[in-house]
């Protein structure tokens, strides 16, 4: 084993070794997950250590908060060399994300964010996908149960759902390799859409899968002032939490509940929010509403995002954003 992976490997053998005499069901693994937030994905220090924003304190701030889980967000392709393959160094700073979750109580999901790649031309991309998950997969093969694998966040546009199909079997064939027993989150195309599950096709043999959606409805209010979803000039959007807002949060989340049910899979939120350019109080209470919601379902979620927009923690003024904490975590 690489020795980069040694000393948590050592430190966790009698957690990855309870996890052989019985299998934790998917439906168990999701209810670890509980309340999440994703993590470092544009943090620089990807780029070097010494420049990162996100610290080893932010783990503990959030086990403090009452969070369950991260989802470190990861953008690895840049990074890889002429023959797919990641450095020693990139893998140091996965090592020190994964271990410090796990340090502070945080089950983390390891998530390829590389999403617009793909989606811009799948066959292009599909070496350094599954590459990825066969240097990973086997780097992570020792870690405990408590170490998920998101296969990829956000397929969409070229990577149609027809296709995508193929490509998470293919993904998860390599995992399977070296992982046959660890938790491995899927979503559907077009987004992760809950309106897309019905076209998303997972091996009916592989049990420990859980499945994952995100949701950003209504966008005129969660992505106002977004220029990347050409939104840059719709602002002065609230979200008020009428009826009629509330109702259409209860038709989706059942719509895919009833789903989850059919297919007998547990149901992940990996992603939601609402973007800093709207009015906070809206935000905040549009946030509740959405993390309630999962919860009365029996989902985990995982809040859109730490650091960099949406932000749940102002690192500059090394402060929680007060309402967004508490629209989270609601004071008992």
């Amino acid at each position: 084993m690489n020795k980069l992976w040694c000393g948590m490997a050592v430190a966790l053998l009698v957690s990855a070794a309870g996890f052989e005499l019985r299998a934790a069901t998917a439906f168990e693994q999701n209810r670890k997950l509980g309340r999440g937030v994703n993590i470092i994905g544009y943090d620089p220090l990807w780029r070097s250590r010494d420049q990162g924003r996100f610290q080893e304190k932010h783990f503990r701030l959030l086990h403090e908060a009452g969070f369950n889980s991260v989802r470190i967000v990861l953008q690895p392709f840049r990074h890889m060399d002429a023959g797919d393959t990641l450095p020693e160094t990139w893998f140091a700073t996965l090592n020190w994300a994964v271990s410090n979750a796990l340090a502070n109580k945080l089950v983390a999901i390891v998530d390829l964010h590389e999403f617009q790649a793909l989606g811009e031309d799948p066959p292009k991309y599909r070496a350094k996908f599954l590459s990825f998950w066969k240097q990973v997969s086997a780097r992570l093969r020792q870690a405990p149960p408590e170490v998920y694998f998101e296969i990829l966040n956000e397929p969409n546009k070229g990577l149609t759902p027809e296709l995508w199909n193929d490509y998470l079997r293919d993904a998860l064939q390599i995992i399977r390799e070296t992982n046959p027993r660890r938790t491995v989150v899927i979503g559907p195309a077009s987004w992760n859409s809950i309106d897309q599950l019905d076209k998303l096709q997972l091996p009916g043999s592989d049990r420990n899968l859980i499945v994952t959606v995100h949701y950003y409805k209504p966008m005129e209010f969660t992505h106002q002032g977004a220029s990347w979803v050409g939104l840059q000039d719709k602002t002065g959007v609230a979200w008020n939490g009428t009826a009629a807002e509330l109702k259409q949060i209860e038709q989706d989340f059942d719509k895919a509940a009833a789903w989850a049910k059919q297919h007998d899979r547990p149901i992940f939120l990996g992603e939601f929010g609402a973007y800093d350019k709207g009015a906070m109080e809206s935000r905040a209470r549009y946030t509740a509403a959405v993390a309630r919601a999962a919860e009365a379902r029996g989902w985990s979620w995982g809040y859109w995002q730490f650091d960099s927009d949406f932000i749940l923690y102002d690192i500059p003024r090394d402060a929680w954003v007060a309402p967004i904490l508490k629209a989270l975590i609601p004071a008992k």
